[in-house]
């Protein structure tokens, strides 16, 4: 658990803890008079205690989100084999990933990684 998760929860309890006493008071305070709406504000006090010690219990959802790139070429593309500019090793189509929109090379043998250039056709 992080910091910050673990101050929040002593937060939560320690409003759920204001929020018990308070709503005890209100209904201890109903035998005194305007009975109904002391009733009803102790209720609630209680309530929210209860919601503020159950909510931090709960675990979140994970989201997975998947995108797809699809890169489209002019013209007719072929594929042939590259090599690593570092040492050499002949690299395939597993070795090169979409970084941000860059084709990134990642050699296998010798660990280097360096952006894909294509070298311009005039």
């Amino acid at each position: 658990m992080s910091d910050s998760a673990g101050t929040m929860k002593l937060a939560f309890w320690l409003l759920a803890l204001l929020l018990a006493g308070l709503g005890i008071v209100f209904l201890i305070a109903a035998g005194q008079g305007n009975a109904v709406i002391r009733l009803v504000i102790g209720g609630v006090c209680l309530a929210a205690a209860a919601a503020l010690v159950y909510l931090p219990r709960m675990q979140p959802i994970a989201h997975t989100h998947v995108h797809r790139m699809e890169l489209d070429m002019p013209g007719q593309v072929s594929i042939k084999g590259f090599e690593c500019k570092s040492c050499g090793a002949s690299l395939d189509s597993k070795s090169l990933k979409i970084v941000s929109g860059a084709a990134q090379v990642n050699c296998p043998y010798c660990g280097s990684s360096y952006q894909l250039e294509e070298a311009p056709k005039w």
